[in-house]
């Protein structure tokens, strides 16, 4: 019997353990996880900890228990892979224990990146895993904060804004990239949600590094607060601080004389790795980009989901490939909707269609005749269709949208004409 094994069990470790067996595959297969969770979703655990979502929520598949009858595998929890040696393709765990397998997927996904400066601290928080998201629940049922310093004006940035403006704490957002959300926004859209943001009183510090920060604390050791230092000489007094600094791939088990590592571990269209027989997917690897044709890491959690559905089927004989992702965002956030599709450091022709009446903004950058990339505000409605028709564009396939999808982009407030440019329809 063939035996497998897959290094951390998010949402790719457990699409491909699903679609291996779907295969009819009866491998053994054995699954490290460094905790004893089942996958959990990291978009969801400022919903738990906003009050929004009960813990079980942030579950998606299930209990481990419910989990292992389902597929039929061997979990070996709360313990750290300390290697893989990809050459003779054996798993080596903290304990001690080497075990050798046919087949490894490595889905180690990424860990929340935190500067040098404030690695020393006590009473800061992250925002990734589920022990961060039960931290801050804690801290903030046990507290009323005034004030916080949010570092990082990310996705999840943002989301954490919101469950602490909700709760009437006045919040500065700050980054080193000159506007919100910089690796998806155009700067005229990042100007306009800074606009709003401002309205709600919520402050900004963008294009100044964090120098560093102190803690405060009382007399039985508790962190009170902490001064934070601005690069540029400014300080700010806040109760709370909440780094959202970004993520790192979590390629360390892997050696890189042995694997193809760059950002992260870099695959092909099966998802299959330099070494033979061993996989990777999720977070921690980087696969084909559509518009640029280059691997990268697209740390988003549909895109994981496929491929760890690809590795899991190559690695059970069943032929499969994933040609690529695009860029995209979409997040829910002080009652706004923002959409990021496509790489927005592409330029070109930029068009704006926006509808009052609909409550909406559209940014498109069009180059060579094709759309490259959408920014969308306040409609999430048309961007199932807007992305389904970059990625057609980007394959080569034909890019005339049905007359379903024209009549939904109509009722929502597209101008026919804008709709008519976006399929390369000349007009006056």
């Amino acid at each position: 019997m063939e035996r497998f094994a897959i290094i951390g069990f998010g949402c790719a470790g457990y699409h491909a353990l699903e679609a291996i067996r779907q295969a009819g595959c009866g491998a053994a297969v054995d699954v490290y996880s460094e905790t004893n969770l089942p996958p959990y979703n990291p978009m969801l655990t400022t919903y738990y900890t906003a009050g929004r979502l009960p813990y079980e929520g942030m579950f998606p598949f299930g209990t481990l228990k419910q989990i292992a009858a389902r597929l039929q595998a061997r979990f070996i929890t709360d313990t750290r892979v300390v290697k893989v040696d990809a050459a003779a393709r054996t798993v080596t765990a903290d304990d001690g224990n080497c075990r050798p397998y046919d087949k490894i997927l490595v889905a180690t996904g990424a860990t929340a990146f935190v500067p040098g400066s404030f690695a020393g601290l006590k009473g800061t928080f992250c925002m990734r895993t589920v022990d961060d998201a039960v931290k801050l629940h804690d801290a903030l049922a046990a507290r009323e904060y005034r004030s916080a310093v949010i570092v990082g004006a990310s996705m999840v940035g943002i989301k954490v804004a919101e469950l602490l403006y909700n709760r009437g704490c006045h919040v500065t957002l700050a980054d080193m990239a000159p506007h919100i959300f910089a690796l998806a926004a155009y700067p005229e859209v990042s100007e306009m949600i800074e606009e709003r943001l401002r309205e709600m009183g919520i402050d900004m510090v963008f294009g100044q590094a964090i120098a560093g920060a102190e803690e405060h604390t009382d007399g039985a050791g508790n962190v009170t607060g902490c001064t934070v230092h601005i690069a540029d000489g400014r300080v700010i007094e806040t109760e709370l601080l909440v780094l959202n600094v970004g993520t790192r791939a979590a390629t360390g088990v892997l050696d890189p004389a042995q694997v193809q590592i760059e950002r992260g571990i870099v695959v092909n269209t099966r998802m299959e790795t330099s070494a033979p027989g061993v996989y990777a997917a999720g977070d921690c690897c980087q696969a084909n980009n559509l518009q640029s044709g280059q691997t990268q890491i697209i740390g988003l959690w549909a895109n994981a989901g496929v491929q760890g559905r690809v590795a899991g089927r190559n690695m059970a004989g069943v032929g499969d490939e994933a040609d690529g992702n695009i860029l995209h965002n979409i997040t829910h956030f002080l009652n706004m909707d923002f959409i990021g599709l496509g790489d927005n450091r592409l330029t070109g022709q930029v068009y704006v269609d926006q509808s009052p009446d609909k409550g909406f903004y559209l940014q498109t950058v069009v180059r060579d005749g094709k759309p490259v990339g959408f920014n969308i505000l306040d409609n999430y409605g048309v961007s199932g269709i807007l992305k389904a028709h970059l990625i057609k564009v980007l394959r080569g396939q034909p890019n005339r949208f049905s007359p379903e999808q024209r009549g939904q982009l109509i009722r929502y407030g597209l101008d026919e004409r804008f709709i008519d440019h976006l399929e390369a329809r000349t007009y006056d």
